[in-house]
């Protein structure tokens, strides 16, 4: 198999990955969240995660950001955006940056790893963000190509 075809297959898996955790979130679809925690339910998607498994330098800032709405939505529309760019191949440079700081602050919530003293998954995820945005993973299998051209995206190179 060719290279660029597996960056696009990671770009789609990693893609997958982040929605799945939106739509999870949204609906409790009982994997990580239970349908009455959902956010349609009026549940609150940060609070589990920055309430209870927050820890290290950190945590006393990440518990007094649970459960807030602004944070709430951010996290979510984080979700749903890197998702969709993943997983259409557009927006990736932003899709990239954004997701790359989503997983940094993420693992600074963690603090340190249980499993390595060093790295975790919100590493190797940052890693391939950038990775997948330095190779043009959106223009195998995406729409990468076409995104670059639109005339919003031509003067306002961020939304490459």
């Amino acid at each position: 198999m060719q290279g660029k075809k597996v960056w696009a297959l990671l770009r789609i898996a990693l893609g997958s990955v982040f929605l799945w955790a939106f739509l999870d979130k949204l609906f409790g679809l009982g994997y990580a969240t239970a349908k009455d925690k959902s956010w349609l339910m009026g549940g609150s998607p940060t609070t589990g995660f920055l309430k209870m498994a927050a820890k290290g330098p950190f945590a006393d800032i990440y518990h007094s950001l649970a459960g807030s709405p602004i944070v709430d939505w951010l996290f979510m529309l984080g979700l749903l955006c890197l998702g969709l760019a993943l997983v259409f191949g557009a927006a990736m440079r932003l899709a990239a940056w954004g997701g790359f700081t989503m997983m940094v602050l993420m693992y600074l919530s963690l603090l340190w790893p249980a499993n390595n003293p060093i790295i975790d998954e919100h590493v190797i995820y940052a890693l391939a963000l950038l990775s997948l945005h330095s190779v043009d993973a959106g223009k195998t299998w995406g729409v990468g190509s076409w995104w670059e051209q639109l005339a919003l995206v031509r003067k306002f190179p961020v939304l490459r």
